[in-house]
């Protein structure tokens, strides 16, 4: 089947303002220009530490559900995430001057655990399109963010180490994939079923500019 990229251009173009608001966000553009409080870079790694490991489970459970073709796809990426991302994090937290028991021990804040939370009853309770369209804007989100700021660069070296991870060539093989894969899979869905995928897309997008606002806003429980 030859692989028309219709579905995911309609698929950006629902979540247009949403990333417009994203790449506004004061705690991405502190990212570029430098000005970023280290405080919100460390709250943001250690709660995107403990979101990897529930991504992970995530792709797990979309694996178990996705057409043979696309298995083996989901059960490298869930590997990368577990080793690769988190290798990068664990640097990022020596850097920090953290410990990994606090990194380890932290509790979920509240965005954080309502995301995941969202991610894994896509994943687990619905049916596959359901389960790809929640997990594509922790791709293809991060890939746009991280090209722009890549091009913009940061004179922190820490915050350029970053961006250099997720605007690189091997990050963009890896949203590639999942792309191809969407694009392949809508022909053979229902218009609900598009549909269903679609809000879910968007609103995973709306939590990924929810997660980067929780961390400058260093978010703790109420009560």
């Amino acid at each position: 089947m030859d692989v028309e990229p219709a579905f995911t251009n309609a698929l950006w173009a629902a979540i247009e303002p949403i990333y417009g608001a994203i790449r506004k966000h004061p705690f991405l553009t502190g990212l570029a220009d430098g000005t970023l409080p280290r405080d919100r870079f460390a709250f943001y790694i250690t709660q995107d530490s403990l979101y990897l490991r529930e991504f992970a489970r995530a792709l797990a459970a979309l694996a178990a559900r996705a057409p043979d073709e696309a298995v083996a796809l989901f059960g490298r990426h869930l590997v990368d995430a577990l080793k690769v991302e988190m290798a990068l994090h664990e640097s990022f937290v020596r850097e920090l001057g953290l410990h990994p028991e606090q990194v380890n021990g932290a509790e979920l804040a509240p965005t954080c655990l309502a995301y995941t939370s969202y991610l894994l009853a896509a994943t687990l309770g619905r049916p596959f399109h359901e389960g790809l369209g929640a997990v594509l804007p922790c791709y293809w989100i991060y890939q746009n963010v991280g090209k722009e700021l890549l091009a913009r660069g940061s004179p922190n070296p820490l915050y350029q180490s970053w961006i250099a991870t997720y605007g690189g060539d091997e990050f963009d093989k890896v949203v590639g994939e999942v792309l191809d894969l969407t694009n392949a899979v809508a022909p053979m869905l229902t218009e609900p079923e598009r549909s269903a995928l679609r809000k879910r897309f968007v609103t995973a997008s709306r939590y990924e500019w929810m997660f980067w606002d929780m961390a400058y806003r260093l978010e703790r429980w109420p009560v």
